[in-house]
């Protein structure tokens, strides 16, 4: 796999030290370190890419400081999933999960990290936008549209997860360190909308060519730019019911449109190859191909956007890798080649009986603990008697890897700590994410693009499966067909509330029997929960005490 490294230290609010140099492995790929201020900074185009590497660091923060995350919380929120984790752990992600604070009625800051984290990307975002006119510009063959349209794009990608999660919250467009009130989402999203539009219009489409995603992969394109728009459009118009300001819908098919006719992506062949667990095999120690086996790879040519991470995270401060894959990995337990983690996002068994016989998807995306042997190993016992409710199903698509010996497989050597050194990207868009928006916004080529992906998902060692059927490209088939193909990516459930926070409720809402400790459990959750809380999450009650009341939590919180 691809890694990325690079340090970045944090000096206060207003001022930051970056480290870059040339890349071997990734743009990111660090080997010194060198020190500047912004009041020293932002000269020319060199500080400006380093300046750079620093927003795209803030954005990784959001996955690789010690919080609950935008990729675990959008899952346990879902239905894909339940809160899971020890059987003894505190119960904030069963607070999340039944959007109801008497779960944990002590987590009064559930997403305190995850705030600080957001802003202070945007912080750093602001920053380098606010000194783009004092850049001494190259004259020739400027990298002023790119480098500026990269920035905007990863405040936009910022602001976007925020205003989902939280729905009113402060606005900055500006570095300045002050009390702001909250705002109409919709001054949020236009600022969402702004900064993708510039990114899609000032990045090159030859900036950073799929050919050559060895040295490049990461960095957010013009065609990353516009499927992100589209993504924000279907959002904003589901879920507020109405047309954003000064976007329409052909703005947003037309952008989608404009990714499948450039040719920079493709689907891989078959759905396994996307996602190393489901690909692997057994391996030793250092056996890197047979680990992997038929994985695509990194940057493969269906990613359009993938956050990076390394694999040299420490507990010294460098926050390089991503600290929500070890949720994700079956409670204490490996079972080679999946490595072991917490316990979260147990996976929901009436979600798991939707896929149909033939469906690749299933076996690609899940664990079935009993299917695959797992719950014949000895050490099995003692992790089902610590794991909380426990459905006999966990996530494959990012479950750590292992070794045959039970090592941690997230360095080669086997010398990787389970617990901070998984690194395998965050893929936030595939092409097969473009198909169905594309197809869902009345494309003409709408039945082909749906019939494209559906047909990969019954497609196995180059044979189309005999359970396959064509099925009309209607909405709610489409929608059903996104539930399926991009299970456990932090798509699905802002899919469902962009039908309706009726809809939304409705579909959540149920009782799961479950085990935890070894004994029978239930997982409740109720829709008028999310009906009072309008899908939203919990405001952090710290920031609301630091606004001096000027922040306002969101109601059923």
């Amino acid at each position: 796999m691809n890694k990325i490294q690079y340090n970045i230290l944090v000096a206060g609010v207003l001022s930051f030290m970056l480290g870059v140099t040339s890349c071997s492995e990734s743009f990111l790929d660090v080997e010194s370190k060198t020190e500047s201020t912004t009041g020293t900074s932002y000269k020319n185009e060199k500080d400006v890419w380093r300046a750079l590497i620093g927003c795209y660091d803030g954005w990784r923060q959001t996955s690789s400081a010690v919080q609950v995350g935008f990729y675990a919380g959008a899952e346990v929120m879902g239905y894909e999933c339940f809160g899971g984790t020890g059987n003894a752990d505190g119960r904030g992600y069963q607070a999340i999960d039944r959007f109801d604070i008497s779960q944990s009625p002590a987590d009064l800051n559930i997403y305190e990290n995850d705030w600080k984290n957001y802003y202070a990307g945007v912080y750093r975002c602001n920053e380098l936008i606010s000194r783009e006119e004092q850049i001494n510009w190259n004259e020739a063959n400027s990298k002023r549209g790119t480098y500026m349209g990269e920035c905007r794009a990863i405040r936009a990608l910022l602001y976007f997860d925020m205003v989902r999660l939280w729905g009113n919250i402060p606005l900055f467009d500006e570095p300045v360190n002050e009390n702001r009130p909250q705002v109409d989402p919709a001054d949020v999203f236009a600022l969402i909308f702004d900064d993708l539009k510039y990114a899609m219009e000032n990045i090159p489409a030859d900036a950073y060519p799929k050919a050559n995603a060895s040295g490049n992969d990461g960095h957010i394109t013009r065609y990353a730019a516009a499927a992100l728009f589209a993504r924000a459009y279907l959002y904003y118009t589901g879920y507020y019911g109405k047309e954003p300001a000064g976007v329409t819908k052909a703005e947003a098919l037309a952008a989608l449109e404009g990714i499948i006719s450039s040719n920079e992506y493709s689907l891989v062949s078959e759905f396994k190859n996307l996602w190393p667990a489901a690909s692997a095999g057994v391996a030793e120690i250092g056996d890197m191909e047979t680990l992997l086996g038929s994985y695509a790879g990194d940057g493969n040519s269906e990613t359009i956007l993938a956050m990076k991470f390394t694999s040299s995270q420490d507990y010294n401060g460098n926050n390089d890798g991503n600290r929500w894959q070890v949720m994700v990995g079956m409670r204490s337990l490996n079972a080679p080649p999946y490595g072991k983690g917490w316990g979260g996002l147990t996976v929901n068994p009436a979600f798991v009986s939707e896929f149909k016989t033939g469906d690749t998807r299933r076996g690609a995306s899940i664990i079935d603990l009993e299917g695959e042997g797992i719950t014949a190993l000895d050490a099995f016992a003692a992790s089902y008697k610590d794991q909380r409710e426990y459905t006999g199903y966990a996530v494959k698509k990012y479950s750590p890897l292992c070794f045959a010996d039970g090592t941690s497989a997230s360095k080669a050597d086997g010398s990787g700590d389970f617990q901070i050194s998984n690194h395998q990207d965050y893929v936030m868009i595939r092409y097969a994410d473009v198909l169905l928006m594309a197809a869902e916004l009345g494309s003409p080529n709408a039945q082909a693009y749906f019939d494209t992906v559906r047909k990969r998902a019954y497609t196995a060692d180059g044979q189309l499966s005999s359970s396959y059927s064509s099925l009309p490209a209607t909405k709610e088939n489409i929608i059903q067909e996104r539930r399926l193909e991009f299970a456990f990516e932090s798509i699905n459930y802002w899919d469902l509330l962009r039908q309706g926070v009726d809809y939304a409720a409705n579909k959540l809402a149920g009782d799961i029997s479950v085990y935890s400790g070894g004994s029978q459990d239930v997982v409740s959750i109720k829709a008028d929960r999310i009906r009072a809380t309008k899908g939203l999450s919990q405001i952090p009650y710290n920031q609301i005490t630091l606004a001096n009341g000027m922040l306002v939590q969101n109601p059923g919180w």
